[in-house]
């Protein structure tokens, strides 16, 4: 774990409507962290300054730069200066990160933009698991019960990988996209199997979050808020299950209902 918090208290002016009051509130920290691979600048992340090393192994996971272990040769990070350096195969992956392309999709008519990365490393998800919605129910509430920092700030959104029946691995962090990273992170360090997972989340499934859990073979995608139509769309075409507004006792089930019992 990092030296550094995940808030501190600062003095604020509350206004309510019987009055004005000085006090502290707890508002969350963000930082700026630089990744550096293989000796070159290669992205700056915004994030929280906590488990810096699970981040940036899982950002480049993400980006398709690391597959396997082997691809890992050493990893660094200086958290005062806000470095992480890591050296890794080099690859295609590398040197195309963040160029686009138009392609047609499906031969639906329309036009879809895909990160190069994206499109090459994407697969239909054939994960087996079955959950029923006291189970997804249950993850959502475990998934409240953890998000500490959440409840101190109202600042952070969490991810949370699982079973049907409890949590594996779970995070915080600043951005959506960030907390997925870290445990896409911790799951390759750690060499977590995720193909029979679930993944519960507290933010909006976008398409580039659903890359993001279909890169990491996970089958079902449990969001507390909802999914956009393009995430609905590629989460068809994937396999994936996906539920929205899984809270108290409802939820919504988008897409490849058939792991829902």
């Amino acid at each position: 774990m990092s030296q550094f918090k995940n808030y501190i208290s600062l003095p604020i002016t509350k206004i309510v409507k019987d009055g004005i009051s000085q006090q502290d509130d707890n508002v969350v920290l963000e930082v700026p962290v630089t990744l550096f691979l293989n000796g070159e600048e290669f992205v700056t992340l915004v994030c929280s300054p906590q488990y810096l090393k699970e981040l940036a192994v899982g950002f480049l996971c993400s980006e398709g730069i690391l597959q396997q272990p082997s691809d890992l040769h050493h990893i660094s990070i200086n958290e005062e200066d806000g470095i992480i350096n890591v050296e890794a195969t080099q690859g295609q992956a590398e040197k195309q990160f963040m160029k686009r392309y138009i392609t047609s999709c499906c031969g639906r008519g329309r036009s879809s933009f895909y990160f190069i990365n994206d499109a090459r490393s994407m697969s239909r998800i054939e994960g087996k698991i079955a959950i029923s919605p006291q189970q997804v129910w249950n993850l959502t509430t475990r998934l409240e019960e953890k998000s500490t920092l959440f409840q101190n700030t109202g600042g952070v959104h969490n991810a949370a990988l699982c079973t049907p029946d409890d949590v594996v691995v779970f995070f915080e962090d600043i951005g959506r996209h960030n907390a997925v990273d870290k445990i896409f992170g911790h799951c390759f360090l750690n060499n977590i199997i995720m193909n029979d997972k679930v993944l519960v989340f507290s933010g909006r499934i976008s398409s580039e979050i659903l890359i993001k859990v279909a890169k990491m073979s996970i089958p079902v995608l449990v969001s507390r808020s909802a999914p956009t139509a393009l995430a609905v769309d590629m989460a068809k075409e994937l396999g994936m299950t996906v539920v929205g507004f899984a809270r108290g006792n409802r939820l919504n089930v988008y897409a490849n209902e058939n792991r829902i019992i």
